[in-house]
């Protein structure tokens, strides 16, 4: 594996177009997860800085891009894509050093940022020959048919788990139907987000098509929610902020998607009787991106009959999972994102061992890293449903573990949480697979895996994981109008009212 040396670049905000330096001038630090180190700044936007963004944003739909079809809109798509995979190997080397997640991931995490550019770029052009479907009436003088139109300035706020991945599956649609985007990442994880706008710049995409403001949450998330002239809201991160958002948007009564956090069971059977498959599905789906995933089966609830020999074995998998430096070779955990995180999980872990909660295994920075935000894969049993570990997210490489004995105690285990996102089911018994897919309380269901994510599935939750839907086809209606036109194709006259000239 041969991973590029890169320099970290300094860039302003990217509106209109052009790179712009922030009315205030505000910087703020990037900090490298696995050293602490500060290694560059990003641009900090302020309110200011969202209304000039907005006003580009408006422009823009108004003039060159708000008069784009599809098919012009599919050609900028699939530049952008190229583009991404020409440089692909420095993007996913900025990824793992911002965010700390290892090196082969980030590098797949570009592979899908092209990808789904690709994909939207389709439905985009397929948008064309979609216009004025007809709709049949039950009378026959009226001709009605209906138009998809892009629902104008949208505003994408975007979490640091997937910098660029996520970004692209708010950006890719909202340009695919032609919106005008403002794309605002999370502050702990910006570099590919604002490299983005440097693709875009290269590739001539129309100015204001895509702004991109970085900075804190209350100074640039917050006026771009609550800004007048923004017609939607897409949101992805926790629920203290979606709810913020979801208040801030209620005024305006502006529509928003949000995808919020997740508590998501991965249940396992006796009969799927392959244990190490299992134990390997059961660490992918927790401890993969380091266990920051808001999808993260980290409620394991295993059948009694095979509880103590699968977490025997599951502990062995577990110490034979490296922690280093993302850009070390094979390298498949790394640091969480921030200090603040580290904090948090750690506190997390300490309060459920509190509470009479077993570390199995794990719980600790590992002995061979002194610096970084590195926590152990950790195991945590002896768990009751009344726990803080069983109830809230943690957002960490924290999966905790509950035994059942039937399928009904199986299915209230997994139902048991405030959130709906995901969940697994491992067995071999198709039929009891097809009667958990229907009981469990999510918008996505695993079968004999957990994790995997393509562009093509819908994806998000419901109960307080949120609601609407990204990726698939169901990603671009998001960004959609649906406008009905009626017209009145009979000569004769509609003859409700009297006419004068009869009386």
């Amino acid at each position: 594996m041969a991973i590029p040396n890169v320099r970290i670049p300094t860039r302003q905000l990217f509106i209109g177009g052009e790179w712009i330096e922030p009315l205030k001038r505000n910087r703020l630090p990037i900090i490298n997860p696995a050293t602490e180190e500060t290694i560059g700044d990003i641009p900090g936007a302020t309110p200011e800085d969202v209304d000039i963004a907005v006003e580009a944003a408006r422009r823009a739909m108004a003039g060159e891009w708000g008069s784009t079809t599809g098919a012009q809109r599919a050609k900028y798509l699939r530049a952008i894509a190229a583009k991404v995979k020409e440089r692909k190997p420095e993007l996913g080397t900025l990824e793992a050093i911002d965010s700390g997640k290892p090196w082969l991931e980030a590098d797949a995490d570009i592979d899908d940022v092209a990808a789904c550019f690709e994909y939207y770029a389709d439905l985009a052009e397929a948008l064309d020959s979609r216009q004025k479907t007809p709709v049949p009436l039950h009378l026959d003088s009226f001709n009605t048919y209906v138009l998809r139109e892009p629902l104008g300035v949208v505003g994408l706020i975007t979490p640091w788990n997937y910098p660029m991945l996520m970004a692209t599956w708010k950006v890719a649609p909202a340009l695919a139907a032609g919106c005008a985007a403002i794309l605002k990442p999370s502050e702990l994880a910006s570099i590919t987000c604002l490299e983005l706008g440097e693709v875009c710049k290269e590739v001539g995409l129309p100015p204001g098509a895509l702004n991109i403001l970085t900075g804190l949450g209350p100074e640039a998330g917050a006026p771009l929610a609550s800004h007048p002239h923004v017609d939607k809201i897409a949101f992805t991160g926790s629920n203290a902020t979606g709810v913020k958002i979801m208040t801030a948007a209620a005024q305006l009564v502006k529509p928003v998607t949000l995808e919020l956090g997740g508590k998501s069971p991965i249940v396992i059977f006796e009969d799927f009787g392959d244990l190490d498959k299992a134990a390997e599905w059961t660490l992918f789906g927790c401890f993969w991106t380091n266990g920051q995933i808001c999808s993260a089966t980290s409620r394991l609830i295993l059948q009694e009959s095979i509880a103590a020999e699968f977490l025997d074995r599951l502990v062995k998998w577990t110490k034979n999972i490296k922690i280093s430096d993302p850009l070390e070779d094979d390298c498949k955990l790394g640091p969480l994102v921030s200090h603040g995180q580290y904090e948090k999980v750690m506190k997390c872990i300490s309060t459920a061992r509190s509470e009479g909660a077993t570390i199995l295994y794990g719980g600790q920075r590992p002995e061979h890293l002194k610096k970084g935000y590195y926590i152990e894969p950790t195991i945590i049993t002896d768990v009751n449903t009344n726990m803080q570990i069983w109830r809230e997210e943690v957002f960490g490489p924290v999966l905790c573990v509950k035994t059942f004995k039937t399928e009904a105690e199986a299915i209230e285990l997994a139902n048991d949480t405030q959130y709906g996102l995901g969940a697994a089911v491992l067995s071999k018994d198709l039929a009891r697979c097809e009667r958990l897919t229907k009981a469990f309380q999510s918008g996505i269901v695993w079968i004999n895996c957990s994790q995997p994510c393509f562009w093509q599935p819908p994806w998000g939750g419901k109960k307080r994981s949120g609601f609407g839907r990204e990726l698939g086809e169901w990603g671009l209606e998001n960004y959609l109008n649906i406008k009905q036109v009626t017209q009145y194709v009979s000569d004769e006259a509609w003859g409700f009212y009297k006419s004068p000239s009869k009386l």
